[in-house]
């Protein structure tokens, strides 16, 4: 369990780092070019998740997300105590992360965001942001176990550019960019609906991959 808990406050830290170090490096080196910061904000994150998974989940199964574990718990593969002992140090790891890339920025290391992120269209987004990651976890890890840590890395970075709220889909990553005023920050107020918006869009996502595994009839023969 050490091990595990380890795994998972480590590579959230590295992911948020990852988040708000290219956004701080994308504008710098864009000189205001927003889509080339985002471009290079995308690139550098869907880049640390296919490292990341690959590395780290066969040690903890590489959630990084409260909403991945919670999903997990539902799905019955997570007892309790696991579930909430991932939530925790994945809250703690993220918040670290933030911090880490402050620091490496030469930045004050606490600086509570001031960037609007609020809205119908935002929330949506962010549902589904959620929603596609969720369901490319889960049918990923039924039909290509292999594949997951590329299916994830190109769904965030497609996700950067479809969805109206850059895809945070993570209710970990919304609490750590509420602490940076930087390119990657959101404002504290805005956090609540950002997280409702993503924990609705797991639940559908779970729903509609049991569905659509309980509707397949090569999952059927695999479980007889």
């Amino acid at each position: 369990m050490r091990r595990r808990l380890l795994a998972e406050f480590v590579g959230t830290a590295v992911l948020l780092a990852t988040v708000v170090g290219s956004g701080i490096m994308g504008q710098t080196l864009s000189q205001g070019n927003a889509a080339i910061a985002l471009l290079a904000n995308a690139a550098a994150t869907a880049g640390a998740l296919y490292v990341l998974i690959t590395t780290l989940g066969p040690v903890s199964g590489a959630h990084f997300n409260p909403v991945v574990t919670l999903v997990m718990r539902l799905r019955g593969e997570l007892p309790t105590t696991t579930a909430l002992a991932y939530l925790l140090v994945q809250c703690l790891g993220a918040v670290a992360g933030v911090l880490l890339a402050h620091a490496m920025f030469e930045l004050p290391l606490l600086q509570p965001g001031t960037q609007a992120r609020t809205g119908a269209a935002q929330w949506l987004s962010e549902g589904v942001a959620t929603c596609g990651l969720v369901m490319t976890i889960l049918l990923g890890v039924r039909y290509r176990l292999q594949a997951v840590p590329a299916l994830v890395a190109s769904y965030i970075f497609a996700a950067y550019w479809f969805t109206a709220s850059t895809s945070f889909a993570n209710p970990a990553v919304t609490l750590a960019r509420s602490l940076t005023q930087t390119f990657s920050g959101i404002r504290p107020e805005d956090m609540a609906g950002f997280v409702i918006a993503q924990l609705a869009g797991a639940l559908v996502a779970t729903a509609l991959a049991a569905w659509l595994l309980d509707a397949d009839p090569s999952s059927r023969m695999e479980e007889q």
